[in-house]
């Protein structure tokens, strides 16, 4: 773990909804006036989109395991080497993934390619991670370890899927079939690489729809934060009786629904995250002395 160049990672599988956290740390950062690296876990998948689709053919013939959940898929190596280096030094070597058009035009790759590997910038305060393996562990491989705040996106397991078809679907132009193909294919490395990490966060946000997601494959539309629950799982440090009533008593709506676990109105999702994290990051800069005590 880092002590002078803290590390904060989101991790969940795709679809979970981590994008909604890393909206709520960036307003974070700009109040405080933390200078972050933010870094995309779609930048340690081993091959690019041409790659992958030849790398898939083959591992069909061969009736192996492929997917971009487990080590087959992706450079764990490289993205603990990263977090050491930004840890002891504040540098280390990134990348990035073009997913679109857009960012073709911004970074001057084409989609489905990689950039080149470069140093991070010596003046940053932080590390942030987004991504699929924040806190994966894999033999040798311990990145959960590196890692200062570590928090979990896990909504249910139909709303997870519902939202990976409808940005799928929408945004990247797969058919459903396709959607479905893939989150059946990946299944194996789901339980063994992405639901493990949860064992290892201090901070899980959990999205419950309360209308019927029983089939994600027939839902239409993605369920409304009005028609939603948000679960705040406190797994380490565990908080205080006081802070737990605190909490609730900022925001409107919330209950207490055990030891460790607070209920808030889904639309209260981002409000929470920022009130949450806001001191738990503040803590961080200070212990790391980028800021007065």
């Amino acid at each position: 773990m880092s002590r002078r160049h803290p590390i904060i990672a989101v991790t969940g599988s795709s679809g979970a909804g981590t994008s909604t956290v890393k909206a709520a740390v960036g307003h974070i950062f700009d109040r405080v006036g933390a200078t972050p690296v933010f870094v995309e876990g779609d930048s340690f998948h081993r091959y690019d989109r041409k790659e992958m689709k030849a790398a898939l053919a083959k591992t069909k013939k061969e009736r192996s395991n492929l997917s971009h959940f487990g080590p087959e898929g992706n450079l764990f190596d490289k993205q603990l080497e990263l977090f050491r280096s930004y840890g002891e030094t504040g540098t280390g070597m990134i990348r990035r993934y073009i997913h679109n058009e857009e960012e073709a035009a911004l970074y001057g790759h084409k989609p489905g390619t990689f950039s080149p590997w470069e140093q991070i910038p010596p003046d940053t305060d932080l590390l942030f991670y987004e991504g699929l393996h924040g806190g994966v562990i894999d033999g040798d491989i311990d990145i959960a370890g590196e890692v200062d705040l570590l928090i979990g996106v896990a909504p249910t397991i139909n709303l997870e899927w519902i939202q990976k078809i409808q940005r799928d679907t929408s945004e990247r132009g797969y058919k459903t079939k396709d959607v479905m193909d893939t989150i059946y294919r990946r299944m194996h490395d789901y339980m063994h690489y992405i639901l493990p990490q949860f064992e290892h966060t201090h901070i899980n946000f959990q999205r419950i729809p309360l209308v019927d997601t029983s089939n994600p494959f027939m839902v239409r539309n993605i369920p409304t934060p009005d028609q939603s629950l948000v679960l705040i799982h406190f797994l380490d440090p565990r908080p205080s009786v006081e802070y737990k009533l605190n909490l609730r008593g900022l925001i409107e709506g919330s209950s207490i629904t055990g030891f460790n676990t607070l209920v808030i109105p889904g639309g209260k999702m981002m409000y929470a995250m920022e009130l949450i994290l806001t001191e738990r990051i503040l803590d961080l800069m200070k212990k790391r002395g980028h800021l007065e005590a």
